[in-house]
């Protein structure tokens, strides 16, 4: 299983953003929900390496929250809330985002779990992905949001739903490298998938 702890970079600042993280995140399938953990804290876990990274790049497209990744079991049967699991891939999940949190990292974004090669190679994949979505700017976030990756087709009707011209929904759907993110966040998830697999 994978588990994320999700928590925000500066909550005196910003104050709590907690409720517009779980919105954001309720269309990911988990087999514990997101939900907070402790004050400026959000924790999930979900059972596909493709549902963590979708969790973390939702996190990591405000720039407002520290992603730590767990990757291991967790004490079953599943309690109903997050804040009474137990597991080591708790325990990774904490131990990532507490690396994170006493450092200076531009895409903060870490994996911990038993197999510390993967985990650093996962780590590395999720930072670009990372670096890519918090880079995007509020335009090019109202054209992505639209899009649903793999349909074909798709930007006459977003040109026409934003009014805006066609050409400007290429420009930005190239400029957001929103194709190439979407192309290599199946490598982010094998490689978590891996540090399960491997023995």
């Amino acid at each position: 299983m994978f588990t994320l702890t999700i928590n925000q970079t500066d909550s005196r600042r910003d104050g709590d953003r907690v409720p517009q993280l779980l919105k954001d995140l309720r269309h990911i399938p988990a087999r514990l929900d997101f939900d907070r953990s402790v004050e400026d804290e959000v924790q999930g876990i979900v059972d596909c390496a493709h549902q963590a990274v979708d969790a973390a790049l939702v996190a990591l497209r405000s720039g407002s929250w520290f992603v730590g990744i767990g990757v291991g079991p967790v004490n079953e049967p599943l309690p109903n809330q997050i804040k009474d699991a137990t597991g080591h891939g708790l325990i990774y999940a904490r131990r990532a985002v507490d690396r994170l949190r006493n450092g200076k990292e531009r895409i903060p974004v870490a994996v911990d779990g038993p197999l510390a090669d993967l985990a650093a190679e996962s780590e590395a994949v999720l930072k670009l992905l990372g670096h890519i979505v918090h880079g995007r700017s509020a335009a090019e976030w109202r054209v992505l949001d639209l899009l649903t990756p793999g349909v074909r087709g798709q930007q006459k009707a977003v040109a026409q739903e934003l009014g805006i011209t066609t050409q400007a929904v290429s420009k930005a759907v190239a400029r957001a490298q929103w194709n190439e993110e979407h192309a290599a966040r199946p490598a982010a998830a094998r490689l978590l998938q891996l540090i399960l697999e491997v023995r």
